[in-house]
């Protein structure tokens, strides 16, 4: 069977591109307050890293491993820290629920 418009076989994980990485960085530099936080490898996702503004607002991303999301947040200027250590902010959660109760979740 063929998959169109894909580039790898089905089941395989997609890898960090160029995109993601823009993605993360505009969302960087147009929000305030941005954390990082990095999600360790799983059975079904590469690393991620997910940033988070002042607000709740986030993004989650893909990276090529836990020493480049580091990296790439410490060359932004925000603070970056390993998920499943410190866990995620209430205010992520907080958003969350704001965008549910206003219908926009």
């Amino acid at each position: 069977m063929k998959w169109f418009g894909s580039r790898q076989k089905p089941g395989t994980m997609r890898r960090s591109d160029t995109p993601d990485q823009a993605h993360l960085r505009e969302f960087a530099q147009t929000r305030q307050g941005v954390e990082g936080f990095v999600e360790p490898k799983t059975a079904v996702t590469d690393y991620t890293l997910l940033l988070v503004a002042i607000d709740g607002e986030w993004t989650r991303r893909r990276v090529p491993s836990v020493a480049w999301a580091h990296k790439f947040a410490n060359n932004l200027g925000i603070p970056s820290y390993d998920a499943a250590v410190v866990g995620y902010p209430p205010r992520m959660r907080e958003y969350n629920a704001r965008l549910k109760k206003n219908g926009l979740a």
